[in-house]
């Protein structure tokens, strides 16, 4: 087992607390069994951490920090507690302490660069750190990871509320933890977890896509969800706007994080990517490969440019589907493709 310990720029003493860090790492490994044990939770541990940060990047810091706080607290494991629920206690309050080091909150939306005038806003405001998840890695998980608690709505929602809020709504509602364990893990009264749920789950509510309460996904991708996919792929490939317009629903949105930028309504959509398709501005030639983030369907798009000879990483689009329709779209950038496993070049 390698117990990764990341080393933060910035800070003066930053190398010497990397080098001692790294020595304790490597004790861990040297002791009987711990760092094979903790290592078998490794991914379901990411997975926590990216649910209360809304970063992949942010959580592969933070399972080292949690994998680090283990080993030194090793000698507070109980039997009585079990290892996974130990070391869910401390990636929690890993993740609380980093979210008070470093707050932000959602931003409330700047104007839609282009917009249909009779398409009322998304609820929810902007989470510019929100990075997808790679479906192939939440597969590795060792604990089943729900649509609905994973998927990009549901992370956008959470984002809205105060950290220990967050995480008592995760404790409970995700992981099915009673309130009495999340208190303990909180260090919390079992009074004060009660209230913090009782007002976490109406935010949440709030900010969630108004039919967003009415179904229970599946974590696989239904046949509607492939069918629309294909549908998406095959209108961007054949440069056909027409074809991309019947694929999407009149109200559909497009948000790009980082980037604050973002699109409202099929038409303005139609509009923004028609240029980048056909006519003299056309960046070139498209081809997709279909794909699955945060157990939504996702499609990877290369683009080779007049003169050359192969198709390179472009943007990786999150589809929302309603009814057979596109309803929301969360394009991210091409450095997102090495950890959902996609070649480089096409």
């Amino acid at each position: 087992m390698i117990v990764r310990i990341p080393c933060h720029d910035g800070q003066q003493d930053g190398r010497f607390r990397c080098r001692r860090a790294s020595r304790e790492a490597r004790a861990a490994i040297a002791l009987d069994g711990f760092g094979e044990r903790i290592e078998e939770h490794r991914r379901e541990l990411h997975v926590h951490c990216y649910r209360m940060l809304g970063s992949f990047d942010e959580a592969e810091d933070l399972v080292q920090e949690t994998f680090l706080r283990a080993w030194r607290r090793r000698d507070t494991l109980r039997s009585d507690t079990g290892l996974r629920a130990w070391l869910y206690r401390i990636a929690t309050n890993a993740c609380l302490d980093h979210l008070r080091a470093q707050p932000r909150e959602p931003q409330p939306r700047s104007a839609p660069v282009l917009a249909d005038p009779a398409v009322d806003p998304p609820a929810s405001d902007a989470v510019p750190w929100l990075q997808p998840y790679p479906d192939v890695l939440l597969d590795a998980a060792d604990a089943v990871i729900e649509r609905e608690t994973i998927e990009l709505a549901f992370l956008i929602a959470i984002q809205h509320l105060p950290p220990r809020q967050r995480a008592v709504l995760i404790l409970r509602d995700v992981l099915g933890w009673s309130a009495q364990e999340t208190a303990e893990s909180l260090e919390l009264t079992v009074a004060a977890v009660k209230s913090a749920l009782q007002r976490a789950r109406p935010t949440v509510k709030e900010h969630l896509p108004a039919r967003r309460l009415e179904w229970t996904a599946p974590a696989e991708p239904t046949p509607e969800e492939r069918t629309t996919l294909q549908r998406y792929i095959d209108a961007i490939e054949q440069a056909d706007p027409g074809a991309l317009a019947g694929v999407l629903r009149a109200d559909v949105w497009q948000a790009m994080p980082p980037q604050p930028i973002w699109i409202l309504g099929r038409e303005a959509f139609v509009a923004a990517w028609t240029p980048a398709m056909v006519g003299p501005e056309a960046w070139g030639d498209w081809r997709m490969l279909a794909t699955r983030a945060n157990r939504q369907p996702a499609a990877a798009a290369y683009l080779r440019k007049a003169g050359e000879s192969g198709h390179r990483p472009s943007w990786l689009a999150v589809l929302r589907v309603e009814d057979g329709l596109v309803t929301q779209i969360t394009t991210y950038g091409e450095d997102v493709f090495p950890r959902f496993g996609l070649p480089a070049a096409l």
